[in-house]
């Protein structure tokens, strides 16, 4: 049994109401109760939850509600009256159950169409931060764990990125991008990636989707009509690759040469991996359960893939299991893990590579870097190539 709620009737401030059932009986004025005259039109209700034996809404206690209702959340066509305020209107001389207004329910958008292509579906805009919105719920990490992310960044900036040779035209730098590097990649693709030719998912023509989102800069890629100049699933022309993009690709391709040449000072670094200076950019988000299949990049023009000019990958966010080798075979492909701020580079012989990416590893990005770009969980991962 639950404990008695409080509740004011002006007009008649003795009684105490019970529940929703027992207003609505003592709102029909009774034959013991004061007369209609000297009774207020306007009754002001409000109902506090006070069940000590098991916390139900008055939302549950009402015929038609079969599911519960969280606090401030409401069922359609059903709202709770929990922690709210009910204004209820009594017309005397009519003895018909009182009419509770209560605030509408919030419309759909008129221009909205039910049943919409799966195309139109995939075009909506996609942030890759989180808005930070009533709805978004997520803690913050502790005074000490940032400080304890800034100690790492500061060593982690204060080391030369390691640099691994993987095989023959093929460079891993590790740590290469630092953590201002990351902000900056992060904000200008989100900016771009909300306006007009940013992400949505790729699918072909059967209906099967790619498991990531995906942006285009300088040249549209698509998985069926592969390079062209208009996006065919919108018409949409793509941004231009940002100045500072560029500046990021010609470091990490002169920092390869730079490892290459401490190798073997003899060594033709144009041979092993020549220089390029990109003309489009595929940006993909994986979020925690994306993947890629086994893979070349062999779309660009005969005259790129002949010269072995390389692909460079920027990868930010959490880290991935990236997967190469000779040939198209889950099983004989190499794995190797991208951490955020890993830079892989892949031309020369390497060039016609099969690669692809078989996990994300789920909440390894820095949290320095989530609290200062709201980054949603997920990984960002850039490719640059000369068409």
């Amino acid at each position: 049994m639950g404990k008695w709620r409080s509740g004011f009737v002006f007009g008649n401030p003795t009684r105490l109401l019970r529940s929703a059932s027992h207003f609505h009986r003592f709102s029909r004025f009774p034959s013991h109760s004061p007369s209609p005259s000297n009774i207020s039109p306007i009754f002001f209700f409000y109902f506090k939850s006070s069940f000590s034996s098991k916390k139900t809404t008055m939302a549950e206690r009402t015929p038609h509600s079969h599911s519960s209702t969280r606090r401030g959340q409401s069922h359609r066509g059903n709202r709770s009256v929990e922690g709210q305020k009910i204004w209820v209107k009594v017309d005397h001389g009519n003895k018909s159950p009182q009419t509770v207004n209560t605030p509408q329910q919030r419309q759909s958008s008129p221009g909205r169409k039910e049943g919409d292509g799966e195309s139109l579906r995939a075009l909506r805009p996609f942030d890759i931060c989180r808005s930070g919105g009533v709805d978004t719920v997520r803690l913050k990490a502790s005074l000490l764990e940032l400080n304890r992310e800034k100690r790492k960044e500061l060593v982690r900036s204060a080391c030369m990125s390691q640099c691994h040779n993987l095989r023959s035209g093929m460079i891993l730098l590790k740590n290469h991008l630092s953590h201002e590097d990351q902000v900056k990649i992060i904000r200008t693709c989100q900016k771009l990636g909300i306006g007009i030719g940013g992400f949505y998912q790729p699918s072909y023509s059967d209906g099967a989707k790619l498991h990531l989102q995906m942006m285009c800069l300088g040249k549209n890629w698509d998985p069926e009509a592969k390079y062209v100049d208009i996006r065919p699933v919108d018409g949409a022309k793509p941004p231009e690759i940002p100045e500072v993009f560029q500046k990021l690709v010609k470091g990490a391709i002169q920092a390869s040469h730079d490892f290459l040449l401490h190798q073997n000072k003899h060594i033709n670094v144009e041979d092993e991996l020549p220089n390029m200076s990109p003309d489009l950019c595929i940006i993909n988000f994986y979020n925690e359960n994306g993947r890629l299949g086994l893979h070349q990049d062999r779309d660009e023009s005969p005259q790129s893939i002949a010269k072995g000019l390389p692909v460079v990958s920027f990868s930010v966010g959490n880290s991935a299991e990236f997967l190469y080798g000779v040939e198209r075979d889950v099983d004989k492909a190499e794995k190797v893990v991208l951490e955020s701020g890993d830079v892989l580079i892949f031309g020369g012989k390497s060039r016609m590579i099969f690669h692809g990416v078989s996990t994300i590893q789920a909440n390894t990005t820095p949290k320095l870097l989530i609290e200062e770009t709201n980054l949603r969980p997920g990984r960002l991962n850039l490719t640059f190539r000369q068409y």
